[in-house]
């Protein structure tokens, strides 16, 4: 494997496609349910899985199967299916639930604003699990090349 094709691929994707997405994830108040006992009515949680699915299904990913499964009182389920070449099985994990905001953003930061300072990224989520499926697809499509 040529590292520095992969890190081209990998960066170009990542500021190209996931960062424009990302950005538009933090502008999600996907509160977790303890923190939101209102969730479902508030849709958040419904907003944020359908940003992933269509991101997801946007990624020309070999075989890969897109399913949102749902349970009543349940947050909703994004579940992906890629077939491989071994008969292992490998899950890659991830939540779009987000903690409290939280007090102490610095001035022109907010939980749901996201902001670019140099190669940063600020907002809620966006480093807590909500870059996982964006970058699970990304290595996952690294390797199918």
């Amino acid at each position: 494997m040529d590292s520095a094709k992969v890190r081209e691929f990998v960066s170009g994707m990542w500021d190209d496609s996931i960062i424009p997405e990302l950005c538009e994830y933090i502008k999600i108040p996907a509160k977790s349910p303890l923190f939101d006992p209102d969730w479902e009515k508030n849709g958040y949680m419904d907003e944020a899985v359908a940003l992933m699915e269509r991101w997801c299904l946007s990624q020309p990913i070999k075989g890969m199967k897109v399913e949102v499964a749902r349970l009543p009182g349940r947050t909703p389920l994004l579940f992906c299916e890629i077939p491989g070449d071994s008969d292992e099985t490998v899950l890659l994990y991830g939540h779009l639930d987000k903690q409290p905001w939280m007090e102490g953003w610095d001035e022109g930061l907010g939980p749901t604003d996201p902001v670019l300072r140099g190669e940063y990224l600020y907002g809620r989520g966006g480093a807590d699990d909500g870059y996982s499926a964006f970058s699970c697809m990304l290595a996952i499509k690294n390797l199918q090349l």
